[in-house]
């Protein structure tokens, strides 16, 4: 599907664009791949790495999805879309929380109604794990964005165009998370712990790019898709990147969970299980889950299931999250 077609990916030059043009320019060959983003130096940057002489496809735009005009210029003759640009960080939103509702929610709105009317064919938004039960403004966004987006399908009429959310959490390596964040103050002698309880799943880049590339090709429209990722404790991390640290207990922030939340008890009702990915499907509107689950080849979870960090079977060691950090977080060693 992703041959021949042209590509647009909001907030391209973060740590997830930079992995998906990698990852497109590797396994296709798309017509046009346009970055789109509101960084000129991370926009430089990023050419330097993909130039347009050695991947002609490349074009790099300047934008912001605040501006609905310069997203209808951008997506003219666009057949797929990936939305990953966001406002993330969660003590910034507290205190500046309409600068992050102007981005998150009323941007995402006008990348909406910019693929509606471009003819945009699919449509995959990135999400959170915060969205689910959200005790945070970020998180309060996300889930607002998450709805927008499914229910954009409302809106389709007879366009063949098919919006979609992928949702995962923490995201291994990526810009401001907090294994780079754990390496960097190993060189203290000490690592901050907010709670000894705290969990949280682990994803890598290249994991999150596949099932994004996976929703293109196999989604519906509708669907919220999780991962089944594993779950590591916070101080298992501390001691695979730093065992001669002294952890120090902080507390927790102001919203943030001991536990990660991908979906919760009251998603369950709509949830199905397509055996890499659950998918929370929507709850309103002319959605047969039953036919889903035929066409799909998924099955229904039962009506009490939750999908947490805390709860979830699959936890990661100390070594393996070393390897992890070797293998995936670039130039790094934990030995």
């Amino acid at each position: 599907m992703l041959n021949n077609s042209s590509i647009f990916i909001s907030g391209g030059t973060g740590s997830f664009g930079n992995a998906f043009v990698k990852t497109v320019l590797e396994r296709y060959q798309p017509r046009r791949l346009v970055v789109f983003s509101r960084d000129e130096l991370k926009q430089f940057e990023m050419g330097q790495k993909f130039t347009e002489v050695a991947h002609p496809a490349m074009r790099y735009f300047l934008g912001d999805v605040r501006d609905a005009g310069r997203l209808r210029r951008a997506l003219e003759e666009i057949d797929i879309v990936v939305h990953a640009a966001a406002l993330k960080q969660v003590p910034a939103a507290e205190y500046n929380p309409f600068e992050c509702i102007k981005t998150n929610v009323l941007g995402a709105q006008n990348l909406i109604d910019a693929c509606l009317d471009a003819g945009v064919k699919r449509v995959v938004a990135l999400s959170s794990d915060k969205a689910a039960a959200p005790t945070n403004l970020y998180g309060a966004t996300k889930l607002c964005s998450d709805k927008l987006f499914v229910a954009a399908n409302n809106m389709r009429g007879k366009r063949d165009v098919r919006f979609s959310v992928v949702r995962y959490g923490n995201v291994m390596g990526s810009r401001g998370s907090v294994i780079p964040y754990f390496l960097e103050r190993r060189k203290t002698g000490a690592l901050p712990i907010t709670n000894v309880a705290m969990t949280r799943f682990n994803i890598s880049l290249q994991e999150g790019v596949d099932m994004v590339l996976w929703a293109l090709e196999n989604a519906w429209g509708g669907e919220v898709l999780v991962p089944k990722i594993p779950s590591y404790h916070i101080t298992d991390l501390a001691n695979a990147i730093a065992p001669e640290c002294r952890q120090e207990i902080v507390g927790i922030r102001p919203g943030e969970k001991i536990h990660e939340e991908m979906i919760t008890t009251s998603d369950s009702f709509n949830t199905v299980d397509l055996g890499q990915y659950y998918a929370i499907l929507p709850s309103a509107g002319n959605y047969d889950i039953e036919e889903y689950c035929t066409g799909a080849g998924a099955q229904r979870v039962t009506p009490a299931f939750a999908y947490n960090s805390g709860t979830n079977p699959d936890f990661l060691n100390t070594e393996q999250l070393r390897g992890l950090i070797a293998e995936y977080v670039s130039g790094q060693s934990v030995n």
